[in-house]
């Protein structure tokens, strides 16, 4: 499996930072190429699935993902949403925790990612590729 971390610091609150990172729609616009559908029914909780879907026409894949850890920030207290990876083709985990600190929020975005038909001698570029896109991805969705 690709494993990756990526850590922002920002000066959003944490609820603002929490709110920004899980709404999955706005993922989107910071990944070319992909759009991102939620399945089930607002608001976000544990059991709510959505799916990225990269590509183009029969050349896109899905990663439908589910989460199954809904916890947001509240009092002082850190947020955390972890997901599973249900696709046929990307299969995996992720967790994005939201840590508030004195100037703002902590996110911590760690993923655990594995794409079917790739070797497991591209660990390492699959992870170097997460760590790009998903940078950028917190980033275009922090400094909005």
């Amino acid at each position: 499996m690709a494993i990756f971390r990526i850590e922002r610091f920002t000066p959003l609150p944490a609820a603002e930072a929490w709110r920004r990172v899980t709404d999955w729609e706005r993922h989107a616009g910071a990944v070319p190429l992909t759009s991102v559908g939620v399945r089930t029914d607002p608001p976000t909780r544990t059991g709510t699935v959505f799916v990225a879907r990269t590509g183009v026409g029969p050349l896109a894949v899905d990663d439908p993902m589910e989460v199954v850890r809904w916890s947001p920030p509240a009092a002082g207290r850190a947020g955390l949403c972890e997901l599973e990876k249900r696709g046929s083709v990307v299969l995996g985990r992720a967790s994005i925790d939201v840590r508030p600190t004195g100037s703002g929020s902590h996110v911590i975005w760690v993923e655990e990612v594995r794409v079917r038909l790739l070797p497991r001698w591209g660990d390492p570029l699959l992870s170097a590729a997460g760590r790009r896109v998903f940078g950028r991805v917190l980033d275009t969705l922090l400094g909005d």
